[in-house]
């Protein structure tokens, strides 16, 4: 997948200083196990890396009619130090679920970080979210979260937006992100993020 977004926001955050990024990434899978790695340009000050790779492997079963995946991350950074102490370099665990109620599909999960970026100590973030399709073609779908971080300071988060599938590997989506905590920087700030993705 490849895609062009007019912020890169995290969990209502922006990774870019608010300016434009190019993604893309590579998915496997077999059974019900997963891998993949995903990259993006970020900007988080002058001295700071520019590059975000990411890699992360899990399983996705099925019980019933509900959807899991359990998995791990590892969000990596180009002139970071890894996993060392004040590196933006971190792991987190993932614990997730979905199940469909007609048209919706209502989510839920959990990521636990036992050394957030910066020296931030243990963090864990929950979201819920939902999608449903609206009109053909069309879905809306949105989240609120919680990030908790030990050695910072909390806040919410929380997004809605739509969707349209262009082609059947072409979409493009609109997007509102917010957060509680504005006073902790313009980067923090509520914005309106467009973006375009192409899945082959």
């Amino acid at each position: 997948n490849v895609g062009v977004t007019s912020d890169y926001v995290f969990r209502g955050v922006s990774q870019t200083q608010e300016d434009p990024a190019l993604q893309g990434g590579i998915d496997l899978s077999y059974g019900i196990g997963y891998a993949g790695v995903w990259a993006s340009n970020v900007d988080f000050g002058a001295n700071d890396p520019k590059t975000e790779i990411d890699f992360y492997a899990g399983v996705k079963p099925t019980v019933g009619d509900t959807s899991l995946d359990f998995g791990v991350l590892y969000y990596g950074y180009s002139k970071d130090k890894g996993l060392t102490p004040g590196s933006y370099s971190y792991v987190e665990l993932k614990a997730a679920a979905s199940r469909t109620f007609g048209p919706a599909t209502l989510g839920a999960a959990v990521y636990y970080s036992p050394e957030y970026p910066g020296k931030g100590g243990d963090a864990t973030y929950f979201e819920a979210n939902a999608a449903m399709p609206v009109a053909e073609k069309l879905t809306l779908s949105g989240a609120v979260g919680h990030q908790s971080i030990k050695n910072y300071k909390d806040y919410n988060t929380w997004n809605v937006g739509v969707a349209y599938a262009l082609t059947d590997k072409l979409s493009a989506d609109l997007r509102y992100h917010g957060t509680d905590e504005h006073s902790l920087g313009k980067i923090y700030d509520s914005r309106l993020v467009v973006s375009l993705k192409a899945a082959f």
